[in-house]
């Protein structure tokens, strides 16, 4: 039984059956769509160059022929850990001999006056999607809140689509979180050289607007942005409440081990909800990223279907702004230097990341070799010295990844 028809969701069904699991896979998921690709929803499919049916991550074929039983526009509403079922909302319950929880996340909510007026959108979902790639029709001024992936991405979109854009981050610069300044700052020339214009250190006080609508945003030191339309990227919020109200332990996301099991071994959880051990951050983490998803959902079908595996892959990242391709390989958090290989004037840069010596990160604009030599490096352990990265006489794609495992 799989709860959630996102990235996480499809693929444990998918690769429940790759594995040879030959037991009923039931697929239940919230939205009345068949499971489909996240990542262009902020890109291709508001610009208009791909449509509901081009982002479905298989027809609806695949899961007749692969028997996947595929319940959509269901909701469930309650788990009895004791009888192995789940409760849906639309009366009677479902049995499981092991239930993996894919729910996801939900977008965090701007707190402020106005934020519920007309014209102050998320996006989250393709229903999301549809009304503003709508909206942003008719509108003329557009104020962004948010200067991470999904804010930039919109941005990227709503400009190239003719439209005056404001992007307002808290933050002092934007993608402060996930990339060093130098990349930042690429990313707000980039922005800026379009005509975006982007306010970091500000927050917004409050949302006004005339007869319901959106007219304008009032930013935290008094000055007034003119927005016909705002879109809100401040992060999500993990969905653990089902977890939580069956008795699972939730911090971050619902808590899993090395497995990607929850304190009931018969429960699983993955993808956006799930907070796991990982070994590249030395820590706890809760990672939103479909190659996170994807590969959890591998890693427990291969559990479930008789091959315990942990969990151990490598994180990896991608953004896509105008013609600009961003990709990231682990996580920079705690890194204590960094040096660049390449140009970004040239349009052509790479950032490493290392802590006390060792690699953790690899961030790289249009160097795709790069991404994947990093990756490989880092996930290796190889011996890689600050020295050697910034040196483009280093053949990277030399250094001994024996140990590597993909």
């Amino acid at each position: 039984m799989i709860v959630g028809t996102g990235q996480a969701g499809f693929q444990t069904a998918a690769s429940l059956r790759s594995e040879g699991y030959a037991e009923p896979i039931t697929l239940i998921g919230e939205e009345p769509h068949i499971p489909y690709n996240r990542p262009p929803l902020s890109k291709g499919f508001v610009l208009g160059k791909q449509d509901a049916e081009s982002i479905e991550l298989r027809p609806v074929s695949f899961y007749q022929n692969h028997q996947i039983s595929l319940l959509c526009g269901e909701r469930v509403v309650g788990i009895s850990r004791a009888e192995r079922q789940i409760e849906i909302a639309s009366g009677g319950s479902l049995s499981y001999d092991s239930l993996v929880l894919a729910v996801g996340a939900r977008n965090r909510k701007l707190p402020v006056p106005g934020a519920d007026l007309d014209g102050v959108l998320y996006l989250r979902s393709l229903a999301e999607a549809i009304f503003i790639k709508k909206r942003i029709e008719d509108a003329r001024q557009i104020v962004v809140v948010g200067g991470g992936f999904i804010g930039l991405e919109l941005a990227a979109v709503a400009c190239s689509l003719g439209k005056s854009v404001t992007v307002v981050e808290a933050l002092p610069r934007v993608m402060a979180r996930v990339v060093a300044p130098i990349i930042s700052e690429f990313f707000r020339e980039l922005h800026t050289s379009r005509g975006v214009k982007i306010v970091c250190g500000a927050t917004v006080k409050e949302i006004r607007g005339s007869g319901g609508n959106v007219s304008e945003v009032v930013l935290s030191g008094g000055s007034m942005c003119p927005a016909d339309l705002v879109m809100v990227g401040i992060g999500v919020t993990p969905n653990v409440e089902l977890a939580e109200q069956s008795g699972l332990v939730v911090s971050n996301g619902i808590a899993v081990d090395e497995h990607l099991q929850t304190k009931d071994s018969n429960i699983f959880a993955i993808g956006d909800c799930a907070e796991y051990p990982n070994a590249f951050a030395g820590e706890r983490v809760r990672l939103e990223s479909v190659q996170n998803a994807a590969d959890q959902a591998q890693c427990i079908a291969m559990t479930i279907a008789g091959r315990k595996t942990k969990y151990n892959s490598l994180p990896w990242f991608w953004t896509d702004q105008y013609e600009i391709k961003l990709q990231m390989a682990g996580i920079s958090g705690g890194h204590d230097q960094v040096v660049t290989r390449g140009n970004a004037d040239a349009r052509k840069l790479s950032v490493f990341y290392f802590r006390s010596g060792k690699l953790i990160a690899v961030d790289s604009i249009n160097r795709p070799v790069d991404h994947m030599i990093g990756r490989k490096l880092i996930a290796s352990g190889a011996s890689l010295s600050p020295k050697e990265a910034a040196d483009e006489s280093v053949d990277l794609k030399r250094i001994p990844t024996d140990k590597y495992v993909h």
